[in-house]
Parts: structure tokens; C-alpha cells; sequence
């Protein structure tokens, strides 16, 4: 049974060898990597990154865009005894200097010119740094491109990196997830390879994954959730992960990819949303007839699939004639499972997904949690729920409401911090999440606001701005909304219009309005 992470790769690789592992678009054909040579090219990474001078726990930054050579990068890390850490794209210069300098960072990895003119700036304020890789292109002198560094190794350095993974045991370090910062100084969240390895069997039973499942990779790989989606929770079952060619390009690639599961942070559900609202409204009014008749069907199967009833027997009319289309046109319509997690998600939009057949499952965890501690299953969910404990872990709630858990996938602490794990992970090993909420008689939790965020009224009125925000999204024509009122008499809120829907919903209003600029005047 795997202990690590890489012999989980290795016995994946072992059981399909030449199953596809990575799919990537170049130019206009996608080109596969298949488990066996993915094994082998992150053992080439691993040499590579021992003959540019990695040192046992010391780390690997990288930035860059979803891609394979992120994974490799990534994994070829960890092979090489060393602690990957991803750091955001759209992070400052500042904050990439503060990241790969807290992390210790010997090797940096980049995608193009762009992010390698950022470190080659920063090479005096990095003083641990020992090489520069760049992923795509011909890189410049002093720096080490991506087919060079597959052909660094010698077999010295593959004996070291065998030494190295013989070393290495589930309680190691095995990667830093880094905190925002929204508060202070970003915290490296550290994750062992028991946590990891953890969360991917959970997932990979829990959802069935297999070898003919899919995944596509496109948010954020400096984040937990979507390093547990596409790389780790795959990697358990032998599924395949598809790389998005960009944000800009996601719906091709959906279509194309046809994943079999998807997930998606409640702002891409959301425009999703508003551009097949859009195009409703320009359908000839019979066909909006029909979709509304079958939006009534799909809510109804959808509440009675929560209750444990039969869907309505028009439901599979509805299904062929509505449903099914809409699937297909968005890629989705392999898809088993479609989640959501990492920040709140209106009930507007859940309601308009299952009125069309698609039930979006929602996650709850946190970077400390190695992503979940909750889960939603097809046949086991409930809309505007954060789902229940995953199997193996615990949650409940503390005295004031706060969302505390516990279990094999809560991590080390925080790197260099021993104060602030102090205060995260208590004596017992529960994480406290300084999220509020409350656990229903059949499991479910109901995340209702940070407890850093509750508003205290002048009156001293406690106001939970979450679920108000939520219901003010709910609006078809509001973005975003946030709620005022700390020490005021009053309560107030911040909205913004959304652009893509603005011009139905003023249509509808008998508004003029088309623009935001017209729609402050009107």
C-alpha cells in the first residue's frame, strides 16, 4: 500500500501503463502522455532538479499555468526530496519574493519570459536560489529550459533521487499550500503525504474514479482544491487530466475534454450561468416556453432526488428534450459529478443548474484540511448545503457556532510559524476554522460567515452578512454585494451589476438602460 505520493504515481503507472494520464493542446491536436511515461519523466525531473544542486527539504517554486510540466515540476519535487510549492500568477513582485524566499526556494520554475524576467529581478533578494527553469522556449544564458533539464541527470543522480525516495515516509512534508495573505503575511500551509494520499482515496471512493474518468484542469494550481481535483485525486484511480489552453478558451475546452468530473468555484458557475441566460432570452418564444416547462421538471426532480423520491414521470421528457442539449452544449454532458467549494455560492444559481439537470455538489474544507472535510454525492446532497464529514474525519461545531474538524487529512501546521498553528490546531488536533456554521440532524453543514466577519451593530445586534450577501446575488441583475453596519445603526450594502445580465433584466424593467453607465442614470 502506498506511504507516499510517488509510490502512489509508481503504482498507478504500474496498473496502467498505457492509459492516458495528461492530455495538452498543441496547436490544434491534443497530445497524450500516458501513466508509464509520466512516471518515468517525473523520475527525469527528480535527476534534474539533483544535478542543479536541491537539497533535501528545501523548495521548488513554480509559476505558471496549468500544464504538464506543472505536474512534473511539481511531483519531480517531491521525487527529489524537495517541497514544491505553486505560487499565483497574479501575484505581485513582491509577493512572489516574500513566497519563494520564506519557502527556501533553491530551484524556480516558470512557464514563459514574462514570469522569468520577474525572478531574474529578484535573483539578489533570493538568497537560497540556485537555478532558474523555464518551461516553454528557448531559455536565455544562465537559465536551464525544460528539455534541458529532462536531460540533466546522470545516473548518479538517479541512484540519489532512489536514495532520497527510500527516505522518504508519510509524515514527511511533502508540499506549502500558501494562504492569500488578506490578513498579514501569507502562511505556508504543510502538507504531509499522509494528508494527501488521504484525500485522494477518499475522493477516488467516494466518487468511483476510475481509469475512464476525466478531469480538466484549469483554476488555480498554487491552490489545494485544484491540486486534489486534477493531480493527486486522479492520480489515485488512474484517471486522465485534461490542461485547459486558458480561462478565455474553457468552454472549447469543455467541449472537447467532455470531463466526466468537473469543478468549478461558484464564479465560474455563475457566469456560466449568466451567459446561458443571455442566450435564453434570444430564443423564439415557443422554445422559451418549452425550457421553462422543463425548468419546473428539473427543480422538481431535484428536490424529490434530495428527499429520496422518484423524480416526476415527466422528468425524462424533459430530460430528452431540454436537459440533454444543454449538457452537451456546455461539454458537461459525460459528467458524473460536477462540485463547487472555496467560496459561497448563491442559491439562485444551484436552483438554475438543477432546474436543467445539473446538480453542482458542494465541497467544504480549507487549505489546513488538505482541501475537503466535506463532501455531496449524487445520491446524497441537499442545495445550499456544504455537504457531510467525508469518511475518516470528524466535524462538529464549537460552543459560539465555529466549524471545528479533525482527521488523517489535517495538516502539519505552518511552515515557520509555530504560533499561528498554535492557534489554528488546537492540543486535540482540531482545526478551527474561524468559520461559523451549524450541522443539521442528518449530517449536513450550513456554513454561514467568517467569524472574524460577523457585523456588530451600534446596538449590539450580532449580523451574519453571508447569507444576506447571498440572497442580494440572488438578484438576476446584482454581481457581487457586500454588507455594511460594524458599529452603525443601520444596515447598508455595496452592489455591483452584472454586465453580461444587465441588459435582459433593464429590458425586462422597462429600463433603457444597456450599459452599467447608463443603468447609475436611468
Amino acid at each position: 500500500m502506498a506511504q507516499t505520493v510517488f509510490q502512489r504515481l509508481a503504482a498507478t503507472a504500474a496498473a496502467y501503463p498505457e492509459h492516458p494520464a495528461l492530455k495538452v493542446k498543441r496547436g490544434a491536436d491534443w497530445h497524450t502522455t500516458s501513466w508509464r511515461e509520466y512516471r518515468d519523466q517525473v523520475l527525469a525531473v527528480a535527476a534534474g532538479l539533483v544535478r542543479l544542486g536541491v537539497d533535501p527539504g528545501k523548495g521548488v517554486a513554480i509559476m505558471g499555468f496549468n500544464r504538464p510540466e506543472w505536474f512534473l515540476a511539481d511531483l519531480g519535487a517531491i521525487a527529489a526530496g524537495a517541497v514544491p510549492t505553486g505560487i499565483y500568477t497574479t501575484n505581485s513582485v513582491d509577493q512572489c519574493q516574500y513566497v519563494a524566499d520564506h519557502c527556501e526556494a533553491q530551484i524556480v520554475v516558470v512557464e514563459h519570459r514574462e514570469y522569468l524576467d520577474v525572478f531574474l529581478g529578484l535573483r539578489d533578494r533570493l538568497p537560497h536560489l540556485k537555478a532558474l527553469v523555464l518551461m516553454d522556449g528557448d531559455a536565455p544564458p544562465g537559465v536551464v529550459s525544460w528539455r534541458d533539464l529532462l536531460a540533466l541527470g546522470t545516473a548518479e543522480d538517479a541512484a540519489e533521487v532512489q536514495r532520497r525516495l527510500d527516505a522518504q515516509g508519510p509524515e514527511d512534508l511533502c508540499t506549502l499550500i500558501y494562504t492569500s495573505g488578506t490578513t498579514g503575511p501569507p502562511k505556508g500551509v504543510m502538507i504531509c503525504h499522509r494528508n494527501l494520499l488521504f484525500v485522494g482515496d477518499v475522493l477516488a471512493e467516494s466518487f468511483e474514479l476510475g481509469p475512464d474518468d476525466r478531469a480538466l484542469s484549469y483554476l488555480p494550481l498554487s491552490h489545494i482544491a485544484e491540486q486534489v481535483v486534477s493531480l493527486h485525486g486522479p492520480m489515485k484511480g488512474g484517471a486522465c487530466t485534461w490542461f485547459a489552453e486558458s480561462l478565455e478558451k474553457l468552454g472549447d475546452n469543455l467541449r472537447e475534454a467532455r470531463p466526466t468530473f468537473f469543478f468549478a468555484v461558484p464564479r465560474v458557475w455563475e457566469k456560466i450561468q449568466a451567459k446561458m441566460q443571455a442566450a435564453g432570452a434570444q430564443n423564439p418564444p415557443l422554445k422559451r416556453k418549452i425550457a421553462a416547462w422543463a425548468r419546473k421538471q428539473g427543480l422538481a426532480g431535484s428536490q424529490a432526488e434530495q428527499e429520496g423520491r422518484p423524480r416526476p414521470a415527466l422528468y425524462g421528457l424533459a430530460n430528452k428534450l431540454v436537459f440533454s442539449k444543454v449538457r452537451e452544449r456546455l461539454g458537461l454532458d459525460a459528467s458524473r459529478i460536477c462540485t463547487t467549494s472555496a467560496a459561497p455560492i448563491s442559491r439562485d444559481t444551484l436552483d438554475f443548474f438543477a432546474s436543467l439537470g445539473i446538480t453542482i455538489l458542494e465541497v467544504y474544507g480549507m487549505s489546513e484540511c488538505t482541501g475537503p472535510t466535506t463532501l455531496s454525492l449524487p445520491d446524497r446532497y441537499e442545495l445550499g448545503k456544504a455537504g457531510f464529514a467525508m469518511k475518516g474525519s470528524e466535524l462538529k461545531t464549537a460552543e459560539d457556532g465555529e466549524i471545528l474538524m479533525r482527521g488523517p487529512h489535517v495538516c502539519l501546521g505552518y511552515y515557520k510559524n509555530p504560533e499561528a498553528t498554535a492557534e489554528t490546531i488546537d492540543a486535540e488536533g482540531w482545526i478551527h476554522s474561524g468559520d461559523i456554521g451549524s450541522i443539521d440532524e442528518r449530517g449536513f453543514l450550513s456554513v454561514t460567515d467568517r467569524k472574524k466577519e460577523l457585523l456588530i451593530t451600534s446596538g449590539g445586534k450580532n449580523v451574519a452578512p453571508q447569507p444576506i450577501e447571498a440572497l442580494l446575488k440572488g438578484i438576476p441583475v446584482v454581481g457581487q454585494a457586500v454588507l455594511l453596519g460594524d458599529r452603525r445603526n443601520f444596515i447598508a450594502a455595496l452592489l455591483t451589476l452584472d454586465p453580461e445580465r444587465l441588459p435582459e433584466e433593464a429590458a425586462k424593467a422597462g429600463s433603457p438602460a444597456r450599459t452599467e453607465a447608463e443603468a447609475a442614470v436611468c
